[in-house]
């Protein structure tokens, strides 16, 4: 069995888009797709600007930008720490 996104079975799909050529018109729905499309990317252009400016603005004041790492190490020193506590606790199930 295929899932489908938000779990749409193909009926649903095709009676939907049935629904779409009633009301937009078979000669309409490519312009409407091409619509979407442009807003997409222009939307993905725009977020992927914004993190670049980030990125720089983050290089010019001499921030680390690779806090992940930092963070995984603060997490793995946390989890010996809880290790080296609950050794002697744990229980067998």
């Amino acid at each position: 069995m295929i899932t489908l996104p938000l779990f749409i079975s193909g009926a649903e799909i095709g009676f939907i888009i049935f629904i779409l050529i009633m009301v937009f018109g078979a000669d309409k729905i490519p312009d409407i797709a091409r619509g979407l499309g442009k807003g997409m990317r222009t939307l993905k252009n725009a977020s992927n600007d914004i993190k670049s400016e980030i990125t720089k603005s983050a290089e010019k004041q001499g921030i680390n930008k690779d806090i992940s790492n930092d963070v995984k190490n603060e997490i793995s020193k946390v989890k010996e720490d809880l290790d080296e506590i609950t050794g002697s606790i744990k229980r067998r199930f």
